[in-house]
């Protein structure tokens, strides 16, 4: 299977995976800041955006493949790797697998447990089927303050403030993602994420003080599962650092994987 891609910039590759229902535009607001020193390498997970489905069922583990077939096929060996959400436990699976070089991992599931569980999938399932209730008009209220603070409030600290085209983008992807409730049904229903003391590199774990998806208590167990990680708290965040706190994701990025 070929994942859609695409390369931003020169310099030492970074690989970016976005989350659940994202796309590569899912990076934009940090990108340049990004792409000024390293090629900045965007991928659309299995199912989504460009790339194709996986065929059966849309496990961690299928994905977690999928991004290692694409790092070999691609001579990425090495490369540093940053996730968001979903796309931040994949990088850290393929962290425990040892592959890549430093990671950095922004609000990443997983970690959570019992009624936590719940939460998750409940709240997000229910965000979903309202944002394709309103599909059509998308681009009408991505441009109201008002409506992308209820439509965003689970994933922002400051939605209104948000970038309208930022937030059509994440909207239409969420709405287009086919394999968006199949995936969250694996995620809720299979095992948590393990970790490794011996990553191949520096790992950072990022966390919105104002995560109400996956909430801040769950950072505690995700550095204890890679007790080599550094925690860094975003203050007045939420789910998405690059959205909330886009010239500090950024940062930590550069900061964590300087060569």
């Amino acid at each position: 299977m070929e994942l859609n891609c695409e390369r931003h910039g020169a310099g030492p590759p970074l690989l970016l995976v976005h989350g659940l229902g994202g796309s590569v535009r899912s990076w934009d607001g940090i990108l340049p800041m990004l792409a000024r020193g390293r090629e900045v390498i965007l991928v659309d997970l299995p199912g989504h955006g460009g790339s194709p489905a996986l065929p059966g069922r849309q496990t961690i583990a299928a994905h977690a493949d999928a991004l290692e077939h694409f790092i070999d096929r691609n001579g990425l060996a090495g490369v540093d790797t940053v996730g968001s959400s979903v796309g931040a436990r994949l990088v850290l699976e393929l962290a425990r697998r040892g592959i890549g070089g430093h990671t950095v991992a922004y609000d990443p599931g997983g970690f959570w447990r019992g009624w936590e569980t719940v939460w998750f999938r409940s709240t997000l399932a229910a965000s979903v089927r309202l944002v394709r209730l309103l599909r059509r008009r998308i681009p009408a209220l991505s441009h109201s303050r008002a409506a992308r603070a209820v439509l965003l409030a689970q994933l922002s600290a400051r939605p209104g403030a948000l970038d309208p085209l930022l937030v059509r983008n994440e909207l239409t992807a969420i709405a287009e993602t086919d394999v968006f409730d199949a995936m969250l049904r694996e995620l809720a229903r299979g095992p948590l994420q393990e970790g490794t003391a011996t990553p191949p590199g520096r790992v950072t774990i990022g966390w919105g003080r104002q995560d109400r998806l996956l909430l801040p208590r769950q950072a505690e167990r995700a550095q204890a599962a890679f007790p080599t990680a550094r925690l860094h708290w975003f203050e007045w965040c939420g789910h998405f650092p690059q959205w909330d706190r886009p010239k500090e994701a950024a940062e930590v990025i550069l900061k964590t994987t300087a060569r």
